[in-house]
């Protein structure tokens, strides 16, 4: 009875990613579009290839707390034909964030280079902002490359950079 249950959970999951949604830039507003067209200029610059994003490149969350969607473009999985590090190097990988406006326009806030980030829990206040811890290059928190560099941000509509000292 085990070896059923386990065999119809494998298929199960096979059938789920056999139907997955391929990723569609127009499935976005286009400020998120051209957000994605930036990969295909650096591919571009790079000699070419082909551009294939993963499915979770763009992420939608309310991170204003406004009740909005915005996005968080994440080209940590994007690839330029057979090469995996083009949009990463040392300092992270190129990440943008967008928030909706009360208008619906969307626009970019943060356009940098991150290790990587995580959501801090929700706001404990309806309607507050997310926080993002982000984890830098060492050089944002003075020393060097390979040292721990955490920063935190509350998202809003305000735009937003990491300033090295």
């Amino acid at each position: 009875m085990r070896y059923l249950f386990v065999l119809l959970t494998m298929l199960t999951a096979a059938a789920r990613a056999d139907h997955a949604k391929p990723f569609n830039p127009a499935d976005y507003p286009p400020a998120v579009q051209n957000a994605l067209h930036y990969a295909n200029e650096e591919c571009d610059s790079q000699g070419g290839g082909a551009v294939t994003f993963a499915p979770d490149t763009v992420r939608k969350i309310d991170l204003t707390g406004d009740g909005r969607d915005d996005y968080i473009v994440d080209f940590r999985d994007t690839k330029c034909g057979d090469r995996e590090s083009t949009y990463c190097g040392t300092g992270g990988c190129a990440l943008d964030i967008l928030v909706t406006w009360p208008d619906g326009s969307v626009r970019a806030v943060f356009d940098g280079y991150v290790r990587s980030y995580a959501i801090v829990a929700p706001p404990m206040k309806r309607g507050a902002a997310r926080v993002i811890r982000f984890d830098l290059h060492g050089s944002y928190c003075g020393g060097f490359g390979a040292q721990v560099c955490v920063k935190e941000k509350a998202i809003t509509a305000t735009p937003f950079e990491f300033r090295k000292p």
